[in-house]
């Protein structure tokens, strides 16, 4: 097999071995060469032709990095490393609202939130320091004069010309910032301590917070899935709820107080306020219901209703609850053309009761009569307490006819009568209280609501002059004492600076006939109505508070009478007895003013003798054996007055200082005719002498009494036997002065 030739064989040879030139001519001809030549041509214009479209394209490429550079989304941001800003996009500029020119070379540090300026410091200089590690962080950033949130992404490079710079993609987070606010505080909100609780179109709950379980009681998966049904109380209608629904549906929200039940079964009240949820196209797409539980808020202004509306101590009306009733009361009246009644009820002697077993025992009463009053009325009548022991009761819809709403009103008032006369048990106390009733009839408006007030009170006070323990009713007649008693009380108040009081004298002698002293007596000479008795005129002053003055002037002329009668020996051992009335005696300056008179006159004390009801030294004991000591150590005397006709206590009697009893007129009259009064008399006289009292019978009008009294050991009288009260004249005439 022949040897394949090698590629030095194979070329053409353009010489000789010996390197001689060539023979002959080339082997390629002219138009060969020009076929070449334009071959080559052709190529080079292909050539240019494809670079020409590579630069097109790459100009193309360059243009549209660019506009993806310019124009992105975030902005791009070079920085030295001393933090200026060398280069940025459009975008970038745009976020800090300047001009490009503006910002380069211009601090980044400048454009950075004061709050975040320090924070910015040290970032940049951590962010140099790791060449190559990108480094993520959030800035709050100016533009203008407002700020917004920035998502930083930096990367340390190092430049062409080895330079370190700081590459940085800066994106604006603000909306995603406040979004996350936004849920935030939704989220806060949702469990906020008002309840909320959202369901679907269809009114099943999805969600619900925790104060809403607290509130309910239920817990979430127990309520989720369900209707609102669930909280049902029962207390609304469904005509309530139809309502409701049509005006969410109508206006988009609907807000009530409402009642709901707790998983308990405690029905509670709470303020609901719905709101329904519609998408874009104005469907509703959910419910969201708030829920306040307004149970304190309700006690409160229940307790508030009942500390200006009802008596705290009894819980029944009081004076102003009961005149916006009366007044609805009249108006009804007037529609139904029917009567009513005012019933106004006081306790007789309840300040004693106070006195004696103290303020609680008096308080237990009250609430035991307010039981008593309301179980006599009819279920819509109203009971009310005024104050102290005073109730008005109030009856509506008695009757058309007068004498049938009288005939009502009148058997109600028997009733409490037979009711509040039962015995009351105060702790360990039993009691007796009685009642007196005043009764006034009321129609349409004919009467103000203070006439009727007034005139009901006017039948109370009539029902106390009947007697007490009774009732009486409103009538002209009435009316006419009040007006005379009123035009009584107004002379009365001029007529001591007018010298119309007069002091009387009534003797006291001993069985010997010995005058030992006198009882000093007020009358009022009126100078149109003449004399007025004591009887008539003494409660009024009382009432008025016009005795303390006078009480006050009855003692200095008693005082001054005894100055001049201890001048003549047959006169300077005579006693004065002057009566004090109880609201005189407990006034706070009654020892002041004795010791004034005292000394002003300058007697001898013990000449001076007070004399007390039994109601005065029960109304309040503690005060008056406090009192009743200090004057006892100046020397005063005192006399019991009235005894046997009131409820002494023999346990207070023994420890206050009396040096006298005083036999009551009324068992003195009857000695000899009423065995039983005969037997009060000597057992007064056989107490006296044991307590080592002296005793004086008032009242004494015949020989007979006289003796039986001296019998039986009383040696002390008073009384027409012995002389009949007379003026100071006259009295010291008898006297022989």
């Amino acid at each position: 097999m022949p040897n394949k030739p090698t590629e030095m064989e194979q070329r053409p040879k353009l010489h000789t071995e010996t390197g001689d030139r060539p023979a002959g001519p080339p082997s390629h001809s002219v138009e060969e060469l020009l076929n070449e030549l334009r071959a080559h041509q052709i190529e080079l214009e292909m050539q240019n032709e494809e670079l020409q479209r590579i630069r097109a394209a790459l100009e193309t490429a360059h243009n549209r990095y660019l506009d993806l550079y310019e124009f992105a989304p975030v902005g791009y941001l070079t920085l030295a490393p001393d933090g200026r800003i060398v280069e940025l996009n459009l975008t970038a500029a745009r976020l800090f609202g300047l001009e490009r020119n503006n910002l380069l070379n211009c601090q980044l540090a400048t454009l950075v939130a004061h709050q975040d300026s320090d924070r910015w410091r040290l970032l940049l200089k951590s962010a140099l320091r790791h060449e190559g590690e990108l480094k993520n962080f959030e800035l709050l950033l100016k533009r203008g004069d407002s700020h917004f949130h920035a998502h930083l992404d930096c990367l340390p490079v190092m430049t062409e010309d080895k330079t370190p710079a700081l590459r940085i993609t800066l994106t604006d987070i603000s909306k995603n910032v406040y979004a996350e606010e936004q849920l935030r505080l939704a989220a806060v909100a949702f469990e906020a301590q008002e309840g909320i609780m959202i369901t679907d179109a269809d009114k099943v709950i999805l969600q619900v917070n925790r104060a809403f379980t607290d509130i309910t009681g239920y817990r979430a998966d127990e309520l989720i899935g369900r209707t609102p049904h669930i909280l049902n109380s029962g207390r609304h209608n469904e005509t309530f709820y139809a309502e409701m629904w049509n005006c969410i549906n109508r206006t988009g929200s609907w807000q009530g107080e409402i009642w709901d039940r707790r998983k308990n079964g405690e029905i509670y009240p709470k303020w609901l306020t719905i709101n329904a949820v519609k998408n874009s196209e104005g469907v509703i797409t959910h419910y969201v219901g708030l829920h306040t539980d307004i149970s304190e808020r309700k006690a409160s202004e229940e307790e508030i209703k009942q500390l200006a509306y009802y008596d705290p101590l009894t819980s029944l009306p009081n004076r102003r609850l009961l005149l916006d009733r009366l007044q609805q009361a009249l108006a009804a009246s007037s529609r139904s053309e029917k009567y009513g009644a005012l019933l106004f009820i006081d306790l007789d002697n309840f300040k004693s009761l106070n006195d004696n077993l103290g303020h609680d025992m008096g308080d237990i009463l009250l609430q035991q009569v307010a039981k008593r009053l309301i179980a006599c009325v009819r279920e819509g009548d109203t009971v009310s307490r005024q104050g102290g022991d005073e109730f008005i009761i109030m009856l509506e819809d008695l009757s058309e006819n007068t004498e049938e709403a009288t005939a009502k009103a009148k058997t109600i008032g028997e009733k409490i009568l037979i009711s509040l006369n039962q015995s009351f048990q105060l702790s360990n106390h039993e009691y007796k209280s009685t009642p007196s009733i005043g009764i006034t009839l009321y129609i349409d408006h004919q009467h103000t609501i203070n006439t009727l007030l007034k005139r009901a009170d006017t039948a109370m006070y009539g029902a106390k002059a009947a007697g007490r323990n009774t009732l009486r009713f409103f009538d002209q007649d009435m009316q006419e004492t009040v007006t005379a008693r009123a035009s009584l009380e107004a002379d009365l108040r001029f007529a001591l600076e007018k010298n119309q009081l007069k002091l009387y004298f009534q003797r006291q002698a001993r069985h010997d006939g010995l005058t030992i002293g006198a009882e000093v007596l007020l009358r009022w000479e009126h100078p149109e109505r003449g004399f007025i008795s004591p009887l008539e005129f003494i409660p009024l002053a009382e009432e008025s508070g016009l005795i303390e003055s006078i009480g006050r002037w009855v003692l200095e002329a008693a005082c001054a009478k005894l100055k001049l009668w201890q001048d003549h020996a047959h006169t300077r051992h005579l006693q004065l007895a002057v009566n004090i009335s109880a609201r005189q005696f407990h006034h706070i300056g009654f020892i002041e003013q004795i010791c004034t008179l005292l000394d002003k006159a300058a007697i001898d004390a013990n000449r001076l003798k007070l004399e007390f009801t039994e109601s005065l030294v029960f109304d309040n004991i503690y005060d008056t054996l406090t009192k009743m000591q200090r004057l006892k150590e100046l020397g005063v005397g005192f006399s019991l007055d009235d005894f046997g006709s009131g409820y002494s206590s023999l346990t207070y009697l023994t420890q206050l200082p009396f040096d006298q009893l005083k036999i009551d007129q009324s068992f003195v009259r009857n000695i000899g005719i009423k065995p039983a009064d005969t037997v009060v008399v000597q057992t007064i006289i056989g107490m006296a002498n044991n307590l080592g009292m002296d005793i004086i019978a008032e009242g004494v009008e015949t020989e007979q009494q006289r003796a039986f009294l001296k019998r039986h050991g009383c040696h002390a009288y008073q009384g027409n036997l012995l002389g009949k009260a007379m003026p100071l004249e006259e009295f010291e005439r008898f006297l022989e002065i």
